[in-house]
């Protein structure tokens, strides 16, 4: 198992979740891992998980002082990245009336200006055969009650990486989008709990998936692991799901 064999692979959110799962697997492959968290406590859990030879960086993707910071850190330290996965983001589910300015400021702040400054400040340590890859979801593309503002900023990301990847034309960047459904993460679970009845809407969740279920982050790891790896050479701006075929039918 070295399909990352060699490679330094920088995973935003990796502290848990998809970006957690993503990690473990990309170290089983060979990469060295860097994670990038909020939580330093949480970081130093997933390193134990991830194995020796993965790094951990606290910061806050939203506030640029700290991307500044965590770059000349990699650059430091590793001289190069060949795997972004700008992963971290959140949301909150607040229907239409309910949408509080907090809100709005932070999950824009974190999953569009956030994922916007990650890749800018990464690229200038990327190069021919690298990989961007960013976290949509299926309501990037869905109506989704009560998670619109989530929602649009998933539609962001999706149009990032259209437009990125003309912008990237000619220097052997790709940058793709990996899209999830419903998935068994710590934070679907945060997001839920404001609801009430966390078990019960999971168990909603699962009926509008045709597969009956809802994902793991292992599942979604592996499809992380492909548009990292060479074996997605010829794919750039382009959406992967990994939803059950929730999106899809």
């Amino acid at each position: 198992m070295s399909r990352l064999n060699g490679k330094i692979a920088v995973i935003t959110g990796g502290n848990s979740g998809i970006g957690l799962a993503s990690a473990i697997r990309f170290a089983a492959e060979g990469a060295r891992v860097v994670i990038i968290g909020r939580r330093q406590d949480e970081l130093d859990k997933a390193l134990v998980l991830i194995g020796a030879d993965a790094v951990a960086i606290q910061g806050d993707i939203s506030n640029l002082k700290d991307l500044d910071r965590i770059f000349t850190d990699i650059k430091a330290t590793q001289g190069r990245i060949d795997v972004l996965f700008a992963n971290a983001g959140l949301g909150e589910f607040q229907p239409l009336g309910s949408i509080t300015e907090a809100s709005f400021d932070l999950t824009f702040g974190i999953n569009v200006k956030g994922t916007l400054f990650t890749v800018q400040k990464a690229l200038p340590l990327m190069g021919d055969g690298g990989s961007i890859i960013l976290t949509g979801s299926t309501t990037g593309t869905m109506g989704t009650p009560a998670f619109s503002v989530y929602s649009a900023t998933k539609a962001a990301l999706r149009n990032f990486a259209r437009s990125w990847a003309l912008d990237l034309k000619g220097t052997g960047i790709r940058v793709n989008v990996l899209s999830p459904g419903p998935i068994s993460t710590p934070g679907l679970d945060l997001a839920l709990s404001s609801l009430g009845q966390t078990d019960v809407l999971i168990e909603g969740m699962a009926t509008q998936v045709p597969l009956g279920r809802i994902g793991q982050p292992e599942e979604v790891a592996a499809a992380a692991l492909f548009l990292a790896s060479d074996e997605s050479s010829f794919m750039t701006g382009s959406e992967m799901f990994v939803d059950g075929g929730a999106a899809q039918v």
